[in-house]
């Protein structure tokens, strides 16, 4: 069988890597062809191809470049193989979480089975929600938080959210009457803010900073799907700050 060796333009057709990115890893140091046709090409060769399958499952599991090529270098310790089973591991990971996105699919598709009508707005609200728990939370934090669903279970966590409206309302009351906030009545309110936020997180580190990011990165009217605005935002961040 002959050997394959690949111009950059024909990897990246194959594979869908683009050009760009094969360039910029050969300018790191990361992946260079190590052959060149009698025109002067460069060329991919076997061991590069299979060097490429590694750098793309090891950027899937979410390691930098740089931790890429220190781990590269180490080929006892993450061969092809162990590259692989590291791979497997994760989409066997990511098939359980699948399958429980879809069990809450499930359950939605009865529930609007028993009302009449349902607005685009909430079509749109629950892609919004999606992307952004994809985006910003880990599988093993989404695993979490589907667990924390459960054991709450749909009574509680509808209180949950009657609860964070009650508490926004009145957030925005003493913010529109000038309450300092440090303020008695102020740090109440945050107080309760808090304990709502801990409700979600149940305590979890993790899930609380990639809370934070997503609000950071979203904006806190896109994150919060338009129930904080951005001055209540600032209003009660300087209140837990007291």
């Amino acid at each position: 069988m002959p050997s394959i060796a690949l111009k950059v333009g024909d990897l990246a057709k194959q594979t869908g890597v683009s050009t760009r990115t094969l360039h910029y890893y050969d300018e790191i140091g990361l992946l260079s062809p190590s052959q060149r046709t009698d025109a002067g090409y460069r060329l991919y060769g076997e061991a590069e191809i299979i060097r490429l399958q590694q750098i793309i499952s090891l950027r899937q599991l979410g390691f930098p470049l740089e931790r890429i090529r220190e781990c590269l270098l180490k080929s006892n310790e993450f061969s092809p193989h162990h590259v692989l089973q590291l791979q497997l591991s994760q989409l066997k990971e990511q098939i359980a979480l699948q399958q429980q996105l879809c069990n809450k699919l499930e359950a939605i598709a009865s529930r609007l089975q028993t009302t009449e009508t349902v607005s685009i707005e909430e079509f749109i609200q629950v892609i919004e929600v999606t992307m952004m728990i994809d985006k910003y939370y880990t599988q093993e934090q989404q695993a979490h938080l589907q667990e924390r669903y459960e054991q709450l279970g749909e009574e509680r966590i509808r209180q949950a959210e009657s609860e964070w409206q009650e508490v926004i309302g009145q957030a925005h009351t003493l913010m529109e009457a000038g309450a300092d906030p440090a303020s008695e009545a102020v740090q109440a309110v945050a107080q309760r803010w808090r304990s709502l936020i801990e409700a979600f997180t149940g305590g979890d580190a993790g899930i609380a900073q990639s809370l934070q990011t997503m609000y950071q990165q979203e904006g806190t009217e896109v994150a919060s799907r338009g129930a904080i605005d951005a001055a209540l935002s600032e209003y009660m961040g300087r209140a837990m700050q007291c």
